[in-house]
């Protein structure tokens, strides 16, 4: 009944993800009865939109709260509140058995394409087993299938047989990139798919993704702290700072007309390959504030040349400064 639903709704909603006040805290323990005496707000309000087709990036120092994110909307993680809709139906409300049902539609791709895979399985495993597991095709189209993936992700069929550790970090990607389109999914998380990879092998990845995404009609959620590769792939960008958004908007405002501070020093770190040009650096001051104790007021000021009084005990409000972008600050509240 819950596919038959969904199908209809995939055909009629626009808006593939929906993400309304989203919170994630992790408790802290201590003593001898392992009291929660506190906790660290990895994820703390943080609302976005995905439209079917489109692909948006995230982006942010380490520790920011951006894997937590993608973990989140794909209930990896039990959220503290908020809501994240998936065409429509409420992620969290769904009972074990509606979930098992949504799962293949909603995949991720790892950061380390190492870890990710087990070493005891061969590849033709690795990326069916799931297929087995939700019996996604027919037992007589199932090496079609295969064979048809791992062709899409420039896999050749002998591969079927070999175990990951006999593969290049480029093609292990590639295996990960398999085993999350073997499903057939409609929304994928990339969590920092090319960050360990070479420079070289990052364009190759990036560019599967993006053909994989015209062909199959696929959203991504694109998280990285890399800009030149979020600039290239995604159509909208967010920012985060300490779990919360500071700025979002579409790709082109973003670096085009960055507003807050934060997005303005992460852009001026940002490498220029022409040598003749002359950037100029912003140097972020102190470091970034506990999670588990972030500042009063905007969590930015600690370290922002722009801070006023009101920064230190108000908490900024989001503004759209241009149509669909915007920004958390009180330089323009």
């Amino acid at each position: 009944m819950l596919n038959d639903q969904f199908l209809t709704m995939t055909d009629l909603q626009e808006t593939v993800l929906e993400v309304v006040d989203l919170k994630q805290y992790f408790p802290i323990k201590a003593g001898l009865m392992q009291s929660v005496v506190g906790h660290v707000k990895a994820v703390d309000g943080v609302s976005f939109q995905i439209k079917r087709g489109k692909t948006m990036g995230l982006v942010g120092e380490s520790g920011c709260g951006k894997t937590t994110i993608g973990k989140t909307i794909l209930r990896l993680n039990e959220k503290t509140s908020g809501d994240v809709f998936f065409f429509g139906f409420d992620i969290f409300a769904l009972n074990r058995k509606q979930m098992r049902a949504i799962r293949p539609k909603m995949q991720i791709i790892f950061q380390d394409p190492y870890s990710s895979l087990s070493p005891r399985l061969p590849v033709s495993e690795i990326i069916g087993e799931a297929v087995k597991e939700h019996n996604l095709v027919p037992s007589d189209q199932y090496d079609d299938h295969l064979d048809r993936i791992m062709k899409s992700c420039g896999l050749e069929p002998y591969h079927k047989d070999r175990y990951p550790h006999e593969f290049s970090g480029g093609q292990r990607q590639r295996i990960c990139i398999a085993r999350a389109l073997a499903l057939n999914p409609e929304f994928i998380v990339c969590d920092e798919p090319v960050s360990a990879l070479d420079v070289s092998v990052q364009a190759q990845i990036i560019n599967l993704l993006k053909d994989l995404q015209d062909e199959f009609k696929l959203t991504y959620l694109f998280i990285s702290h890399d800009l030149s590769v979020v600039e290239h792939i995604s159509d909208n960008v967010g920012v985060m700072y300490l779990g919360s958004l500071v700025e979002y908007g579409p790709k082109e405002s973003i670096f085009r007309n960055p507003l807050h501070p934060y997005t303005q020093a992460l852009l001026s770190a940002a490498p220029v390959p022409d040598p003749e040009t002359k950037t100029n650096r912003i140097i972020l001051e102190g470091s970034i504030p506990s999670p588990a104790n972030p500042p009063p007021g905007c969590k930015f000021h600690t370290r922002c040349r722009e801070c006023m009084e009101i920064c230190k005990s108000v908490v900024p409000q989001s503004k759209e400064i241009e149509p669909g972008h915007t920004v958390v600050c009180h330089l323009f509240n």
